[in-house]
C-alpha cells in the first residue's frame, strides 16, 4: 500500500503521539468535521491516545495513516462496523491541506485501502458528513458516494445535521 510520495499503513499503539498530533491538527482545520471539540481532544491522556491508535489493528475496524517520505503524517482515515448487522462506517477522514486533491493522491490512496478493508465486511461503505462541510461532501461524491436522504443530529450541536452517504463496493 505505498506510492512514490507516501506510504499508507495501519496504526498501532506505538503511534499514539502521531495519532494525537494529527487529530489535534484535523480538529483545528475543520472543527465541524469531527465528533469532538478541541477542548475534549486536548483533555485526553496517553492511555486514551494509545487506545485510539490501536484501532488500526481492531478485528472489525481499521485506522490508517498516510506518511510522506520525510515521515510526516499527512492523512488518516478509519472505519468500523458498529455491529454484525450494519454497514461499515467511514470515520476520521483528514488530509493535510498541502496533500489534498486528486493530483496528490493521498485521499484516493487512503480511501482505496479503506474500501479494500470494508469489502471484507460488506458490499457497502457508509459515512456521515456535516451539512455545512461542502468541501468534504463534494469530495465524497466525486469518489462515488451518494446521499441516502437520511440525516442524523450532529452530536456537538443537535440543531445541525449530518448527511448520510453510501457507496456500493
Amino acid at each position: 500500500m505505498s506510492s512514490r510520495e507516501y506510504t499508507i499503513r495501519r496504526t498501532t499503539e506505538d503511534d499514539w503521539c502521531e495519532v494525537r498530533d494529527l487529530r489535534l491538527e484535523m480538529i483545528r482545520d475543520t472543527p465541524i468535521g469531527f465528533a469532538e471539540t478541541l477542548e475534549t481532544a486536548l483533555s485526553h491522556g496517553e492511555d486514551d491516545w494509545r487506545m485510539n491508535a490501536q484501532r488500526g489493528m481492531a478485528a472489525h475496524g481499521i485506522k490508517l495513516a498516510a506518511i510522506d517520505g520525510s515521515g510526516r503524517w499527512v492523512g488518516t482515515m478509519g472505519g468500523f462496523v458498529p455491529d454484525h448487522e450494519t454497514t461499515p462506517v467511514l470515520v476520521g477522514v483528514y488530509v493535510t491541506p498541502r496533500h489534498r486533491g486528486r493530483r496528490a493522491g493521498v485521499t484516493d490512496g487512503l480511501l482505496e485501502a479503506i474500501e479494500e478493508w470494508a469489502r471484507t465486511e460488506s458490499n457497502r461503505l457508509l459515512l456521515h458528513v456535516h451539512e455545512d462541510n461542502a468541501r468534504a461532501r463534494i469530495a465524497y461524491e466525486r469518489r462515488g458516494f451518494v446521499l441516502t436522504g437520511h440525516t442524523v443530529p450532529y452530536n456537538l450541536d443537535p440543531s445541525r445535521r449530518e448527511l448520510e452517504m453510501i457507496k456500493r463496493l
